[in-house]
């Protein structure tokens, strides 16, 4: 008896400017997942448009419905399982998964709720501090919110850094040094989200931490030292190679436990599944936590592929291991 195999969409794209890292993560994946297992298919999801891509680069528009494509002689195509892989809005936000769980639809990586609670800083870190994990001192403004800026200096010190509550790939992040360009850098901010966050600037190593469920245990697959040529990781840093990434991250045994069980214990404490990378600020041996990303880049410039490498996993296994988790996922 033959076993048929299993549809899965990778699902890229999204609304963001992130899109274009999206799409060079969709298709690492598009190419990993084992033919052999899969019907593979590329879904690609826009603010204007969704559709599935065939032969020849030929667009046929997802149903909204039930998220299935209407083919040539009527043929419906359905998906068993769709691979996640939209970094911010909708696939990192949690808006797609509710969607898909409203419909019915099987997908890869966590829920809605671990999503949209990771995408917002401030409600991650202050959740994630119940489990004593740190973080930098800060403080959060809506948009319209009086600014008072000695107040704010005064708590916090200088440096700091200002940074939407809720954008991914570090856009609209400044470091301030002088008290006059606080201002300024909350308006830059303020165009990404109309919630920021302004941090105490903490002095230390910047780490990136991979950590996964795989084959039913929580992993660390790896941790990276960030050595930015900029003030700080932004968006060229980290998408034009302005900066080095070093994997396995410079740090003592004991540094590095400390940081494999804070990951984990993030991971964990959140209920999170699937990929994920943590970034931290290492300060006197101690990790504090900047942000999760439950959506994190797999391009193959990207952070998490390279920790797979170095750990010994294959992207094939790893794309492979998310789709059967989603396959055998029971859900409510």
């Amino acid at each position: 008896m033959v076993m048929s195999k299993k549809s899965v969409a990778v699902v890229m794209g999204g609304y963001s400017d992130e899109y274009v890292v999206s799409m060079k993560s969709g298709q690492l994946i598009y190419d990993s997942l084992d033919r052999n297992l899969y019907d593979v298919y590329k879904v690609i999801i826009l603010k204007d448009e969704w559709y599935f891509l065939g032969e020849n680069d030929k667009k046929y528009a997802i149903n909204k419905g039930d998220f299935s494509v209407k083919l040539e002689n009527d043929e419906i195509l359905k998906f068993d399982v769709c691979f996640n892989i939209i970094h911010g809005t909708p696939g990192e936000n949690g808006i797609l998964q509710a969607y898909w769980d409203a419909i019915g639809q099987t997908y890869t990586g966590c829920d809605f709720y671990q999503s949209a609670l990771t995408f917002n800083k401030k409600d991650t870190l202050a959740v994630l501090s119940k489990y004593g994990i740190p973080s930098a001192k800060s403080v959060y403004l809506r948009q319209g919110e009086e600014i008072n800026v000695d107040e704010i200096i005064e708590n916090l010190g200088l440096p700091v850094f200002v940074k939407p509550n809720q954008s991914g790939s570090s856009l609209g992040i400044s470091k301030v040094k002088e008290k006059s360009a606080l201002i300024a850098a909350t308006e830059i901010a303020f165009k990404e989200d109309n919630e920021i966050l302004i941090e105490s600037f903490l002095d230390g190593m910047e780490v990136s931490v991979g950590v996964i469920d795989y084959k039913g245990e929580t992993i660390v697959l790896g941790i990276t030292e960030i050595v930015p040529q900029n003030e700080f990781f932004d968006y060229e840093a980290k998408y034009e190679g302005a900066s080095e990434e070093i994997t396995p991250a410079r740090i003592d045994d004991e540094t590095r436990i400390r940081v494999e069980e804070i990951s984990k214990r993030a991971y964990n404490s959140l209920g999170m599944s699937g990929f994920s990378r943590s970034e931290f600020i290492l300060m006197d041996g101690i990790p504090y936590m900047l942000e999760m990303n439950t959506n994190p880049g797999f391009s193959p410039a990207s952070i998490l592929p390279q920790q797979a490498k170095i750990y010994g996993i294959s992207i094939t296994d790893l794309c492979g291991n998310e789709v059967e988790k989603a396959l055998n996922k029971i859900r409510n």
